[in-house]
This record gives structure tokens, C-alpha cells and sequence, in this order.
């Protein structure tokens, strides 16, 4: 059965353009139809100490692949486009980097998995792409929706549409 998928889009590191787009390719070869997709933003890092600026998207797409299944599926894309796994605690620079940020209407909590995404309403770059090609989406947990989430937002890391130089 088709799900409707969210999926959060991240880099800082090489081509950051280039990676988000190789990962949309690899996304539709593999995970299913591309519905719909946000603009990019550049973003600070969230989290840690990064050089460079991230660029994220969220990518709206069609599933028929278990959440898990999905799962493992998006850690073979991630590894194929070089990002290595962090030997360290937190969080570091990578190429890519992809959540799965809603599931259909599932909701998940296993050590490997959580849906809807727990630091989705912490995150100012991860909401922001969401309200712009799902402004009226619930979040079925914390029982509010995306705008509102967004207003709520404590981040206040800057986030700004990405414009191609």
C-alpha cells in the first residue's frame, strides 16, 4: 500500500547543490514517485560547529516500501554518496543526510526508528520547507499543525531561501 512520504534533505559539504539533487535521483530510482518538492534553504548547522552552510529540502514522495524497509533504503543512498558513519557522539559535517520526517499517518517509536521525526518542532530548517508544500499537515502527536509548530519555533538559527550564485 502507498504511503506519502516526507523526507528532509540535508549537506554542508562538497557540492552541496549537486548532492541534494544526485539524492533526489537515487530517492526516485529507488524509493518511489517525487510528489512534490520544497525550495532549498541554506541553513546554519543545527546542533554543532560547522564550516560551512547546510542546504535542505524536503521532498514530498510516494512509497509502497515499509517505514523500515525505507529506512534502510535511505542509509544505502547516504552511504553511496560518501557520507561515512560517525565514530563520534552528535552530530557532524556529512554530504548528505536524510530523515524521514512523517510516514503516512504512522506512528513509530523503536530504537532505530521514530515518526513523525522527534526534532522536527525544534527545527526552524526542517519546518520551514514542510510549511511550504504542506502548510496544513497536523503534527499527530503534539496535536498542532505545521504553521503553528513554525510560529512556536524556539530555533532561532538563520534560515534563508538559497539562491544560486
Amino acid at each position: 500500500m502507498k504511503k506519502e512520504v516526507f523526507l528532509l534533505l540535508g549537506s554542508d559539504m562538497g557540492d552541496r547543490l549537486s548532492n541534494l539533487s544526485q539524492a533526489r535521483d537515487f530517492i526516485c530510482a529507488a524509493v518511489g514517485a517525487l510528489l512534490e518538492q520544497s525550495p532549498i534553504y541554506e541553513t546554519e548547522a543545527w546542533g554543532f560547529a560547522s564550516e560551512a552552510l547546510f542546504l535542505n529540502q524536503v521532498l514530498r514522495v510516494e512509497s509502497d516500501l515499509s517505514a523500515f524497509d525505507l529506512l534502510e533504503l535511505l542509509k544505502q543512498i547516504e552511504l553511496r554518496m560518501g557520507r561515512l558513519p560517525s565514530l563520534l557522539e552528535g552530530y557532524v559535517s556529512r554530504a548528505i543526510d536524510i530523515d524521514i520526517l512523517f510516514y503516512g499517518n504512522e506512528l513509530i517509536d523503536s530504537e532505530h526508528l521514530t515518526i513523525p521525526h522527534s526534532k522536527l518542532h525544534e527545527r526552524r530548517f526542517a519546518l520551514l520547507p514542510m510549511v511550504d508544500i504542506a502548510s496544513d499537515m497536523y503534527h499527530p502527536l503534539l496535536k498542532k499543525s505545521l504553521i503553528q509548530l513554525l510560529n512556536e519555533c524556539q530555533d532561532t538559527l538563520n534560515v534563508r531561501l538559497f539562491v544560486e550564485k
